[in-house]
């Protein structure tokens, strides 16, 4: 490698040519900005965790429920025809003890993420954590419910929802 890049044309620079101005050189430094929008679906979901609601679509042609909510169905490839509010209730579709955290840092109480279906989704699931339960305690279809963050403190997430805690049909 080094005997082909003798064959090469030209002069290596050096610091100095660059600090003494002897050829051109541009730094640059963008200013980058951005905006992203969500989208009539996406944007009155997250509107809707703001509020301390889920807000899904529903496409009465599958009859399916969509969450988070969005313009079209992609099964049917048509518009959806109405919003739904979903209650902030679901069952444990499937769920993982982790002792790692997202920096793979060891962790001394474990996080416990969970699949869980929102009741009224048909069987769409949101992927949030677990809280307020002993490890050892969690099942498949084990109920539970959102708890949210106090209405100042949310953004319009899914963080919005502090995490889901069990619960027992006929209490909130």
């Amino acid at each position: 490698m080094s005997e082909k890049i003798k064959e090469w044309p030209g002069v290596a620079l050096k610091d100095a040519d660059i600090k003494e101005k002897k050829v051109l050189f541009t730094e640059w430094r963008p200013n980058l900005k951005y905006a992203w929008d969500t989208g009539v679906g996406y944007g009155r979901y997250f509107e809707g965790l703001r509020n301390g609601r889920i807000v899904g679509t529903r496409c009465n042609k599958c009859h399916r429920v969509l969450l988070p909510a969005r313009a079209f169905c992609e099964w049917c490839f048509r518009t959806v025809d109405e919003w739904v509010y979903l209650k902030d209730t679901g069952t444990v579709n499937t769920f993982s003890i982790a002792y790692t955290g997202t920096q793979a840092e060891r962790l001394k109480e474990p996080r416990i993420p969970a699949l869980i279906e929102i009741d009224g989704s048909n069987g769409v699931g949101i992927m949030h954590l677990l809280g307020e339960v002993d490890p050892k305690n969690v099942k498949n279809g084990m109920r539970v419910k959102a708890v949210w963050k106090p209405k100042e403190q949310r953004q319009g997430a899914i963080t919005d929802i502090k995490y889901w805690k069990p619960f027992e049909e006929g209490t909130r």
